[in-house]
């Protein structure tokens, strides 16, 4: 599972964001990651310097031979925004691969 992680311009994007957020998202999907090829993480900042909770994470999962999913999460911290929008797409991709697997 590939994972990358992209920033909006009011977000410093350094490395030590990136690690956060991958190892949030390998965590949260490790149960599902041999299904998923690629994971896209994408963070933004809705307020700018405003301040509260305007970190919006969204998470895109692609599961092979499916289409892509995502789901996102508002959040004043990157951690609990990028951990409930990665909780998320987790809990559909398990729902639509339990219907795969009843058919």
């Amino acid at each position: 599972m590939q994972i990358q992680v992209n920033t909006d311009h009011n977000i410093n994007g350094d490395e030590r964001v990136a690690e956060v957020c991958e190892q949030i998202v390998t965590e949260a999907l490790a149960p599902i990651a041999r299904r998923l090829t690629r994971v896209e993480v994408h963070i933004k900042d809705t307020r700018g310097p405003k301040g509260g909770e305007d970190i919006r994470a969204t998470v895109e999962a692609r599961p092979e031979g499916l289409r892509p999913y995502a789901a996102h999460h508002d959040a004043a911290e990157i951690p609990v925004a990028v951990r409930q929008a990665a909780k998320k797409v987790k809990q559909r991709l398990t729902d639509e691969f339990e219907k795969l697997s009843d058919h």
